[in-house]
């Protein structure tokens, strides 16, 4: 499987570091015209999307950015609910002097750009909601959440590679495959930082909480999806686990203009797992 930084060689992809309001940002970017933001999931990085930014720089300037906790990005003394996430992003666009972009979060990434959608409609051109939280909770998910949670708590707790590679292993369909030697060390690194395990586990508490709960909530607001004006992109995979394809096609109904593709070879990280799936797909929804 190719390397991150065999995807990113001979390209003009580079780390940048933004301040964000107050916050010191870290973005991997590439490419010019308009601006697309790529958010990563609860506990990642912007190396998610490493495998991505190469084909996507060709269309778009493109930053996968570590969002407010996460990754380089400092970690403040915050409750990290999604108003603080969709507050940073906020600043982010400000920062970067884009009054829109279009947005296209995995997982917490979804829900952020959900909830950002919701509150500054007029600065979303186009969203895309990969493996996100949609939808009601059957026990099956309940489960898959509850494993990701404790997986998230150990590597959390004391910061081991076993432990990361535990991580990781829960968000592919391959685990034997995908998950890399480097992609252990990218994340090990990233979360032997000092007070990086409290953070992560801070996130992880109120991101799985949230899944979990029998209610819709800041996880899951039909309202929101709702409020969505923009065109809107549901991405999902045939094996993510969480939810399943028919709860969130179900789900997706209630998003006033979306149209919903399923990949069938891959868990919570399609863009990592079905590169030249995920990329033709996304690029076909964004270039429209």
């Amino acid at each position: 499987m190719e390397s991150i930084w065999v995807a990113l060689m001979g390209s003009e992809v580079k780390q940048t570091f933004y301040r964000a309001g107050s916050v010191r940002t870290r973005a991997l970017e590439a490419g010019s015209g308009t601006p697309l933001i790529l958010l990563h999931g609860a506990g990642g990085h912007a190396e998610a999307y490493s495998r991505n930014l190469v084909e996507h720089a060709k269309h778009f300037h493109v930053y996968a950015i570590d969002m407010i906790g996460h990754g380089f990005t400092d970690r403040p003394d915050i409750a990290y609910e999604l108003d603080d996430f969709a507050n940073f992003l906020r600043d982010f666009l400000d920062t970067i002097g884009a009054r829109t972009a279009i947005l296209s979060g995995e997982s917490l990434g979804a829900m952020v750009s959900i909830r950002f959608a919701a509150r500054f409609p007029e600065r979303v051109q186009k969203l895309v909601l990969n493996t996100g939280m949609l939808g009601p909770r059957d026990e099956k998910g309940r489960e898959e959440i509850r494993d990701a949670l404790e997986r998230s708590r150990a590597a959390a707790d004391r910061v081991t590679r076993e432990a990361v590679k535990r991580r990781l292993e829960w968000l592919m369909y391959e685990p034997a495959k995908s998950v890399t030697e480097e992609l252990i060390d990218a994340r090990f690194k990233i979360y032997s930082q000092p007070g990086m395990g409290a953070t992560m586990k801070r996130i992880s508490e109120v991101v799985f909480g949230a899944g979990l709960q029998e209610h819709p909530s800041g996880a899951w607001d039909p309202e929101q999806m709702r409020s969505i004006k923009c065109p809107t992109l549901v991405l999902w995979s045939r094996h993510n686990p969480g939810r399943s394809v028919e709860i969130a096609r179900e789900s997706a109904k209630i998003i006033p203009n979306h149209r919903m593709v399923v990949l069938e070879n891959s868990a919570h990280w399609p863009q990592w797992e079905e590169v030249e799936e995920f990329n033709r797909l996304h690029l076909e929804f964004l270039r429209a």
